[in-house]
């Protein structure tokens, strides 16, 4: 349980996209809030300024619905894990934060593949791309891949980025035609680590 009484009732409460892991931003819950949150699955703070509670979407629509809540050690923070409905901050950013780029856009990218395989379009290259099968898919991986060491051998850096760049975006197909995510990789990585 939660201890409001070191902060006067309220906590801090750190959004991260549960995807790309980005921190979105910093609010606070009171008791109310914190209820609601669990109940609706969408992230409510008590706003102080406004000296009510705010549901973070609720004038534009760009909730953070919840996909888990963590809480620290000393139970007087909150780790929210959501997926950003739209942009998070008020001007239009995808994060409150100002950084230089999206640290995690591999990730990203791979929502973006998801997005496009449950929503098929004949613009998408993605989507042309599933349609000649894994085989074709597994293909282009192997394709890309010697391109990507042709590159490093006897291209520029530049040449190397972007031989990179799409061996990494075809594996991401790949991966998602097979039914796998970065996490599942992630995850063999790390257990192989220790």
């Amino acid at each position: 349980m939660l201890d409001f009484a070191k902060s006067d009732g309220l906590v801090p409460v750190i959004v991260q996209d549960a995807q790309t892991l980005e921190v979105l931003m910093l609010g606070y819950m009171n008791e109310e809030a914190w209820q609601k949150t669990q109940a609706e699955k969408r992230v409510t703070f008590f706003s102080r300024s406004k000296n009510r509670l705010w549901t973070k979407g609720e004038e534009s629509g760009n909730f953070l619905n919840v996909k888990s809540i963590h809480i620290d050690c000393d139970k007087d923070t909150v780790l929210i894990k959501a997926d950003p409905m739209g942009p998070t901050c008020h001007t239009g950013s995808r994060s409150c934060f100002s950084t230089e780029f999206n640290q995690n856009f591999i990730l990203e990218l791979e929502r973006i593949v998801n997005h496009r395989y449950e929503n098929p379009s004949d613009e998408s290259y993605v989507n042309r791309l599933r349609s000649r099968g894994i085989n074709k898919i597994a293909q282009k991986v192997g394709e890309e891949a010697v391109e990507t060491v042709i590159a490093a051998l006897t291209e520029t850096e530049t040449d190397f980025i972007n031989e990179t760049s799409d061996l990494l975006f075809h594996l991401i197909v790949l991966l998602r035609e097979k039914g796998f995510s970065l996490e599942t990789i992630a995850k063999n990585l790390e257990s192989r680590h220790q």
